[in-house]
Formats: C-alpha cells, sequence, structure tokens
C-alpha cells in the first residue's frame, strides 16, 4: 500500500507541475505593416516594454516593412474585401483620408486614448477623427522647424536668433551670399509643400475651404512670389530631389553649403541617421521665420497614424498596447529618444530627465536642447487639414504647380488659375 501511495502521489506532484507549466500565459502576436524601416526597431522595442508591465499578458509583434505604395495600396486592397490585413497599420497623414472611408473597418481607438487624452496635442489627434471616433494613433506632432546652420552663418556674420520673419531670413540670405557665393540661404520645394503650407497656415488659410480647393488665391500668390523673390535674389536653389526628405536632398545637406533648412522637428532623425557627421555640431533647432510678428511660427506636418484592424486578433488589446507604446508617457519618452520626434504628449516637453539627457544621440548632435524650440511656441503649431480631396491637391501641387512657376517660369497668377481649374475638374 505504501508503494501505491507513493506512486499516487508522484503522480500528482508531476500533473501539478503539468498544470503549472500549462499555466504560463500564452504569448498574443500582433502583426503590423510599417513603410518606415526606424518604426520596426520602436515597436519591437514597445513590446518587450508591455511584457515587462504586464508579464501577465505578454505579447510579440512581427513587423514587416514595405514600401510606401505598395503598403498603402495593399491595405486598402484587404479593406475592401475585408481579409489579409494584418493587426495594425502605420498609414501615413497624406493616405489616411483614402483609408478612414473605410472606418467600419477600423478598431475604434477612443477608449483606449481617453486615459492620456488630457495632455496630448489635441488637433493632432483630429487629423485621425471621424464622426467623434478616434481611428489613428499619433506618433508625433511633426512641428515645422528651422534648422540652421550656425557655422556658415556666423562666419558670415549673421546671428540665427535675430531672423523673426521671411524678410529677415531673406537679407540673412543676402548677406550670407555676398560674404560666401558658394553657400545657400535655403531651398525652394517642387515636389511638395513643407514650407508652403507652413506659410499659408501664418496667414490661417489651408489648401482647401470646406469642399473647394484654396489655391487660386492672394494667401498662396504671396508663397510663390515670396519664394520667387529667393530665387531671384540668387539665395535659394530649387532642392535637389525637390525636397529635403530624399536622397539627393539629404546628400546636398550634408555638402555643408546650405545655411537653413526648414522641415518637421521629425527631421532631426534624418540628420543623424542619413545625412551624418558632417553636420554633426553645426546644426541648431529655432522656431521658423513668420510673415509678421504674432503669427503662428509653426504647424504639425507629416507622420503616421497607426490604424487597428477591427477584425484583426484580439483589437481590443491591441488598441490598448497602441496607446501604450505611442501615447502614454513612457512611450512618448520612447518616441523621443529612439526616433527624436516631438511627443504628442506634452507632460514630458519640460522633463529635463527625459528631453535633456546628455546620453541622448540627438541631444548629442545638434547645438543645444532641439526641445527649448519647441516649448515657446506649445500653443502656436498649427494643423494642415487632411480630407477625401487633400490627395488630389497635394498630388497637383508637387507634380505640377510649383515646378511650373519656380522651374519653367510660369507666371504666378497663370499657374494658379489653371490649378485651380485642373483640381476642381478631378474633385467634380
Amino acid at each position: 500500500m505504501k508503494k501505491v501511495f507513493a506512486l499516487l502521489l508522484s503522480v500528482c506532484l508531476l500533473l501539478g507541475s503539468a498544470s503549472v507549466v500549462s499555466a504560463e500565459p500564452a504569448v498574443t502576436t500582433f502583426t503590423m505593416w510599417t513603410f518606415i524601416a526606424q518604426h520596426q526597431e520602436f515597436f519591437e522595442k514597445a513590446a518587450a516594454r508591455w511584457n515587462s508591465v504586464y508579464p501577465d499578458r505578454p505579447i510579440a509583434v512581427d513587423v514587416t516593412t514595405i514600401g510606401y505604395d505598395d503598403m498603402h495600396n495593399k491595405f486598402k486592397v484587404a479593406l475592401q474585401a475585408d481579409e489579409g490585413a494584418p493587426d495594425m497599420v502605420d498609414v501615413e497623414l497624406g493616405q489616411f483620408p483614402n483609408i478612414l472611408a473605410f472606418s467600419d473597418k477600423l478598431y475604434d481607438l477612443t477608449p483606449a486614448l481617453t486615459p492620456y487624452m488630457p495632455d496630448l496635442v489635441k488637433a493632432r489627434l483630429e487629423i485621425y477623427a471621424k464622426d467623434g471616433k478616434y481611428y489613428g494613433a499619433p506618433l508625433h506632432v511633426g512641428a515645422m522647424v528651422a534648422f540652421y546652420d550656425v557655422e556658415l552663418l556666423s562666419a558670415a556674420g549673421v546671428d540665427y536668433t535675430q531672423i523673426k520673419t521671411w524678410d529677415d531670413w531673406k537679407e540673412a540670405g543676402i548677406k550670407l551670399k555676398a560674404a560666401n557665393p558658394d553657400a545657400w540661404m535655403g531651398t525652394v520645394e517642387t515636389s511638395t509643400q513643407w514650407v508652403a503650407s507652413l506659410m499659408l497656415a501664418q496667414q490661417g488659410k489651408d489648401w482647401q475651404d470646406g469642399e473647394s480647393a484654396f489655391i487660386n488665391t492672394p494667401e498662396v500668390a504671396k508663397i510663390i512670389d515670396t519664394q520667387k523673390s529667393w530665387l531671384e535674389a540668387g539665395i535659394c536653389q530649387v532642392c535637389p530631389g525637390g525636397q529635403p526628405d530624399t536622397e539627393e536632398g539629404k546628400a546636398y545637406i550634408a555638402n555643408n553649403r546650405i545655411a537653413c533648412v526648414i522641415m518637421p522637428f521629425w527631421f532631426m532623425s534624418r540628420f543623424t541617421d542619413e545625412i551624418g557627421e558632417s553636420c554633426k555640431g553645426r546644426y541648431v533647432v529655432a522656431p521658423a521665420p513668420v510673415f509678421e510678428e504674432g503669427q503662428k511660427h509653426s504647424i504639425g506636418q507629416g507622420g503616421t497614424g497607426t490604424v487597428v484592424y477591427a477584425n484583426g486578433t484580439n483589437p481590443e488589446m491591441c488598441a490598448e498596447f497602441l496607446a501604450f507604446a505611442k501615447v502614454s508617457p513612457e512611450g512618448e519618452a520612447q518616441i523621443w529618444s529612439v526616433l527624436g520626434f516631438d511627443p504628442c504628449n506634452t507632460s514630458i516637453w519640460d522633463d529635463a530627465s527625459i528631453m535633456k539627457t546628455d546620453d541622448n544621440k540627438f541631444n548629442q548632435y545638434f547645438i543645444g536642447y532641439p526641445i527649448d524650440a519647441l516649448i515657446p511656441i506649445k500653443d502656436e503649431i498649427g494643423f494642415v487639414v487632411s480630407t477625401s480631396i487633400s490627395p488630389t491637391i497635394n498630388s497637383y501641387l508637387g507634380t505640377t504647380l510649383w515646378n511650373e512657376v519656380y522651374v519653367d517660369g510660369v507666371d504666378t497668377q497663370e499657374a494658379l488659375d489653371a490649378a485651380q481649374e485642373s483640381i476642381e475638374s478631378d474633385l467634380f
């Protein structure tokens, strides 16, 4: 009997041990598509942090990086068929209206974002909203700033801190050119409208007025004539590649012959990761110029709104993870330290232990602390409206209008008349 009892006890212990093993929580794997390689590392690190905080709900994120056009097209096809979509997708701002057309296939992120709402730049969230619900989690504010090459400007006797208006900026460029004929104050874009959108917002306008395009207007004419004057004064060139965020544009900056790059705050990562050592220690981040004192210095541009597929794997948990990764104070700290983006959660902007650490690669690369450019203009950051007609407008501007006026020399009013007519014919 003793042997039988011992045998039974052993069996019970084995069964108990097996029970303990089987009690280990199963790992939930979320699939994701992105078009930016750096985001893969960010989400993988976010998953590791989630697992340390929620060991009873472990996850893994299987991220696939796909080319911009291919990814957005594949996702639209998957939403139309309501199958084949991953659990999460990074959707670029300009493409978001096309994806929002399938909002019934997207998971409402509002409950997951709500705990962090008081500290978020709410206007940025509105870009990803429909019918009072939020379908995209933002990655950054994308505030437009000026990157000044202090070394180049100082050698020409120019103090960047005295540049307040676009007139000041032009005068600085003339002074620079006189001192250094091989240098340029900046560039003019022909394939997109980073600076033009900023200039339009400073005049209190956007590229659309309700359901109509806002193109053939005095405000847009002012933008074109201002930038034409830079070209005519010989202080700017048309940007190689059409804009700074291209291989040609970044190579041009790396030559240390351009004194100012006006781009969103996230362009810092292009300096550190792609433009490289040639510009390290030369540039400072500062507020961009305005037409007149009192106007808003910045707008948020670019970026991605990460969405959750409603019929994917555990969308409620997926949404919770997405909020944890992207808008919680801890997540936003990683967005800054890993990607160098301006966090949407402004509660950490004044936290020197996060934003002003000397071991941060962005603080090491630039002169001073980049966040100091944003804190004074926190309440002056506007946003570009993005709706279903935005892709049509953006396409015409970037393929036709800017090339006509800046490269081909077409008269401003003539070009604007043709632009308004062409865009309206495509829309209606």
